[in-house]
């Protein structure tokens, strides 16, 4: 039922058990970005431009590399949307002050005000999920999301926001 958590089964390591949580997985990822889409669309933007965006607001000179290594993404695929983010004024690239071949992307005043009203509209549905499974439910639900993480990306995520 829709609103409803179901207990998990004591047999969640069967194959109908890993199924649903796939298919609860791409389903629940799939309504939270498309509460987002016609925000970028407006914007001429898509997915992979709101990922920079979010990462980039998320550490403020960020390298270019580490974004990268963030999105998981070709250079060539990153470049263009780096390339169009820069020329539309939503995010700054300058060199690095130690490094002059280093990269460093922050937002620009428009960039943060983008980013701020697409997450408000992620906030929204996350904030009601959240609050309808409750606090125990949400710290299982990380602890999973974290165990489908490999260690060596659980680095790079650990050093957001810092």
């Amino acid at each position: 039922m829709p609103g409803q958590a179901t207990a998990a089964s004591p047999l969640f390591l069967r194959e109908a058990e890993l199924r649903r949580g796939l298919e609860l997985l791409y389903f629940g990822n799939s309504n939270l970005t498309r509460s987002i889409d016609q925000g970028l669309h407006d914007q001429g933007l898509g997915r992979a431009h709101h990922r920079a965006l979010y990462f980039i607001a998320r550490q403020p000179d960020l390298t270019v590399s580490q974004l990268l290594a963030l999105l998981a993404i070709t250079k060539q695929s990153l470049g263009r949307v780096l390339n169009e983010l820069i020329e539309r004024g939503l995010v700054e690239m300058r060199p690095g002050e130690r490094d002059r071949r280093q990269r460093l992307l922050r937002l620009s005043a428009a960039g943060q005000g983008l980013e701020g009203e697409l997450f408000d509209a992620l906030r929204e549905r996350l904030s009601a999920a959240y609050a309808s499974a409750g606090q125990a439910a949400v710290g299982g639900f990380w602890a999973v999301l974290e165990g489908l993480i490999p260690e060596e990306e659980r680095k790079l995520m650990a050093r957001l926001g810092d």
